[in-house]
């Protein structure tokens, strides 16, 4: 039996729960499948998972009314919705119920396992270190205080999360799809030139502490944080 993190499944399709079950195992997680509503919420109180697969579609009550009971209970770890429905406002509602991810049917396995990796080092990284470095820059993400060089540096809530995301992957190229997922958690339908008009602000602000731009553009591809290094 594998050491590796709890995943729980909640799907009403025993195909489904079988086919997430074998993949997840074979990547290293430990797995436990329920059918309904209720046996998640049973599941969790017996042996809180850390990280939770939850299909939107159950027969006794919505994955989103899951989410809000085990969120009113005190349960934290992160929550994965799988469903059919892939409107805007769906995401909306599944997110503003307290879950962190949305994934839509037909899906690639490779992606769910993928999404929960990323997720789950997310987590944990959070839990573990409140405050981050990545080179010159300093965030502590409990004051939600930044820092270039010691000088203190005024962001906004959403520079805040922008520069977060980037400084917990540094050297790596994200793309704007990436951080409209990441940051402002659901699609906007779309409209990546949000993501320019956030980085702007955000680079103009760092580049006032700094010689070289540590925000750099990828042209057709995204955008990265610098780190001289700094592991990818």
């Amino acid at each position: 039996m594998t050491d590796g993190p709890k995943i729980l499944v909640v799907d009403d399709e025993p195909n489904i729960r079988e086919l997430l079950s074998t993949s997840l195992r074979f990547a290293g997680f430990m797995v436990r499948t329920v059918g309904n509503g209720a046996g998640a919420i049973a599941a969790v109180i017996d042996e809180e998972p850390d990280l939770i697969v939850l299909d939107v579609m159950l027969p006794d009550m919505s994955g989103f009314g899951v989410t809000k009971r085990l969120r009113a209970s005190g349960y934290v770890s992160p929550i994965l919705f799988l469903t059919a429905k892939d409107s805007t406002d769906d995401k909306i509602e599944g997110l503003n119920s307290g879950g962190d991810d949305y994934v839509t049917k037909p899906f690639s396995l490779d992606e769910i396992v993928a999404r929960i990796k990323a997720i789950l080092r997310r987590t944990m990284q959070t839990e573990e270190e409140a405050v981050i470095r990545a080179g010159e820059l300093t965030m502590d993400q409990d004051t939600h205080e930044v820092f270039i060089n010691d000088e203190p540096i005024d962001l906004s809530p959403t520079e805040f999360k922008l520069l977060r995301y980037l400084m917990l992957n540094p050297n790596r190229v994200l793309s704007k799809a990436q951080i409209l997922d990441h940051v402002w958690e659901y699609d906007f339908n779309g409209d990546a030139g949000i993501v320019e008009s956030y980085i702007s602000y955000l680079r103009r602000k760092l580049d006032a502490h700094t010689s070289e731009s540590l925000i750099q553009t990828k042209r057709g591809f995204g955008y990265m944080l610098k780190v001289p290094g700094a592991k990818v």
